[in-house]
């Protein structure tokens, strides 16, 4: 096998979680190939680089494998190799990303009675 469509190569190196997703993120564009988005029936082979904007970051890879098939976790990280560069960013966004604030919105439901009486007590103010 020398070439192996780009959303089953997706699929197997396990960027996406169904073929599904991996067609409509091409679509979108947020795969590329030597900086031009790809169509998902865009051969890949080994060689080429991919940047691919996936929920867990932006990775940039060089493609050392190819498989149509779906396998191991395992296997699937034998398929690419992550460049430095790549890391670095990840890994620098992780790090802004743990440092954020944290805003959490606490939902208590409907107002009880006792609330319902207190906001009309403001209300007739």
């Amino acid at each position: 096998m020398e070439r192996v469509r780009i959303d089953k190569w997706l699929w197997a190196a396990r960027f996406y979680k169904t073929r599904e997703l991996a067609v409509k993120n091409c679509e979108l564009g947020r795969v590329e190939m030597a900086g031009q988005e790809v169509k998902p029936a865009r051969e890949v082979k080994v060689g080429d680089r991919l940047r691919v904007r996936t929920e867990g970051g932006d990775f940039e890879v060089d493609v050392v494998g190819l498989s149509e098939m779906r396998g191991p976790a395992s296997v699937a990280q034998a398929l690419y190799r992550e460049t430095e560069a790549s890391r670095e960013r990840r890994a620098l966004v992780a790090e802004q990303r743990r440092l954020e604030p944290q805003i959490v919105i606490v939902e208590r439901g409907r107002p009880t009675k006792k609330d319902r009486r207190d906001l009309t007590r403001l209300r007739s103010r």
